[in-house]
């Protein structure tokens, strides 16, 4: 089981991410897949210095380079993009199957312009929505949570909102 997690969350890695959803999801280290955060220095390194774990912080383009060894691996990982595009372009358009997961799990996103309020620190744009909409045609549940005892519904709850 190389990839025990899936998530969306505009802050990628934080202490909520390993403590409580480390505790639902058992995981030894994280991907986290953003071109900007993996090519800016600085970013990097506070991302990799938010957790005690094992931890990556990867383009789009090396993930898909080294995909195959990340579902091989006996390592398991927490597999977690910045936004709902990067996650579509892994799950759909790379094609990538993260092993028997089958649900994405949304944090937060932050309130701005154009964006709709589905909950507390969790608003989404009609892109990102568009996005989520891919990522359930290719056959995966898209929930709202930002931790594991504060889920406020599925992509089919909030779809509407988005004219889907």
């Amino acid at each position: 089981m190389a990839i025990s997690f899936v998530r969306i969350d505009d802050r990628m890695i934080h202490g909520l991410i390993t403590v409580r959803w480390g505790k639902e999801y058992p995981m030894d280290g994280i991907i986290a897949v953003n071109d900007k955060a993996a090519n800016n220095p600085v970013l990097k390194e506070a991302y990799m210095a938010a957790s005690d774990k094992k931890t990556f912080v990867w383009t789009l383009d090396h993930f898909n380079s080294v995909k195959d060894k990340v579902l091989n691996s006996s390592t398991r990982y927490f597999l977690i993009t910045k936004n709902p595009q990067d996650m579509e372009k892994i799950l759909v358009d790379l094609s990538f199957v993260p092993g028997d997961i089958k649900t994405v799990v949304v944090g937060p996103g932050n309130d701005r312009e154009n964006a709709i309020k589905l909950g507390d620190n969790q608003s989404f744009t009609p892109e990102e929505a568009a996005s989520f909409e891919a990522i359930e045609k290719a056959g995966y549940k898209v929930e709202f949570a930002l931790l594991p005892d504060q889920r406020i519904g599925s992509w089919d709850k909030f779809k509407s909102r988005f004219g889907y």
